[in-house]
């Protein structure tokens, strides 16, 4: 059997598995931390109070989410729910649960702020919640830093600032790289904002790249060729892969990591007291100090066979106890309006970074940019991160003149567009 064989065969069968029967509720779930654990203490919950709906959670690495699921929503396949990452972009796909939940009110009052980030535009629909707000942001080796004798950049350092500082302590410290950022377009679009790119034409559309997105991916792509930033991040996937740099943090070979507020918990269960780490908001650009706001939506599928069962469980997972104690013991920022101006989350955490931590992302939410919070309800904002992590992915790896991957980002984002006119 060929190579090629064996990926279609192993493509079909994870179709197969994941797909929807009557009778079933299946969730695709992925986890960046512990999430997924809790999340299968919670429905344990639920099926016992509801005995007569079959819920499963097929747990599947991110990247059948970004790679995968589209492939089945296409063919009108999929499971029954899933947590995903591009809400806008497929969200032709979700199911309307406004005549299905039990209080349609409920949901707009407490999940209205961030609804439209997952509907489609020009409706009123509710597509489902966010399982967290998420926004990107630094981490810094603490340990690292003082063994080299080398002083924490302030609040409003720079990505030069950062770079600098981060490769002295490289050298001193005798660690493989600087600095990482995660292979995501949705990553490298906060500093390319904060260098004033801005990606929304007048039109609606996609804008071609302007100067400040490509000032940052010429710093960025230089930045690989130098060594200061981890070129491996970038070049040992292809096309839109997405790669985290969390172990190579883990695993202290990095000064600083720009990565965002989801890894806290993560970086709390695996390092443990191995070093001390600190978040640091995001460096600044010319034009801002921003980050990128997001965070995952778990969404009903609108070809599940059995949607009232879906929306009680939705409305189940949604309700204000379930958010709380979920965001508590996952230590993720809730969505939820009610939960959030109560103000009596009470993280399950004995390590004193991560509230820390959580207390830099909630305040540099204040430095996010307008253009920023455009992002996560723009239609074309998924086209436009897969362009910019395939092109500067092969400018890195040296495949491509960094000036060519501008054209061919342009480029490939045009034709994305056409395709969804005709």
């Amino acid at each position: 059997m060929t190579m090629r064989s064996l990926l279609a065969g192993a493509t079909l069968a994870l179709l197969t598995s994941t797909a929807a029967h009557a009778g079933d509720v299946r969730i695709m779930w992925y986890s960046d931390g512990i999430e997924g654990e809790v999340l299968a203490d919670l429905i344990s919950r639920f099926r016992t109070e509801n005995p007569d709906i079959n819920v499963i959670i097929d747990n599947v690495a991110y990247g059948v989410v970004k790679e995968q699921l589209p492939i089945q929503l296409e063919a009108g396949n999929g499971p029954d729910i899933a947590r995903v990452t591009a809400l806008k972009d497929l969200s032709r796909h979700w199911l309307d649960l406004r005549p299905l939940v039990a209080d349609a009110a409920y949901w707009d009052t407490n999940f209205g702020a961030q609804a439209d980030w997952m509907r489609p535009d020009g409706s009123n629909q509710i597509s489902g919640f966010m399982t967290q707000i998420t926004l990107t942001g630094g981490f810094a080796n603490k340990t690292l830093f003082e063994q080299a004798g080398v002083d924490l950049p302030g609040k409003d350092a720079t990505w030069d600032d950062w770079a600098e500082a981060s490769r002295k302590v490289a050298e001193s410290q005798k660690i493989p790289f600087a600095m990482a950022l995660d292979r995501s377009g949705h990553r490298i679009s906060a500093p390319n904002i904060a260098y004033g790119a801005n990606y929304i034409g007048e039109d609606g559309k996609p804008a071609p790249l302007d100067k400040g997105a490509k000032d940052f991916i010429g710093k960025f792509v230089g930045w690989a060729e130098d060594g200061t930033i981890s070129k491996d991040v970038w070049v040992s996937a292809a096309g839109q892969t997405y790669r985290a740099a969390a172990d190579d943090f883990i695993n202290a070979q990095l000064a600083f990591y720009y990565s965002g507020s989801w890894q806290v918990p993560n970086f709390s269960t695996k390092i443990g007291n191995g070093f001390d780490w600190v978040a640091k908001g995001s460096p600044c650009g010319p034009a801002s100090c921003t980050g990128m706001p997001g965070g995952a939506g778990l969404v009903a599928i609108k070809y599940t066979k059995n949607p009232k069962d879906v929306a009680k469980v939705m409305d189940y997972l949604a309700s204000e106890a379930v958010v709380k104690d979920f965001s508590e013991r996952t230590l993720f920022i809730p969505a939820h309006k009610g939960v959030i101006d109560k103000g009596d989350l009470a993280f399950k955490t004995q390590d004193p970074q991560v509230k820390a931590a959580l207390d830099i992302f909630v305040n540099a939410t204040k430095t996010t940019s307008e253009q920023a919070l455009k992002m996560p309800g723009w239609r074309w904002s998924d086209t436009v991160y897969g362009a910019l992590v395939a092109r500067i992915g092969q400018a890195i790896a040296g495949e491509l003149p960094v000036g060519d991957a501008f054209a061919r980002i342009d480029a490939d984002v045009a034709t994305k567009v056409k395709d969804a006119a005709l």
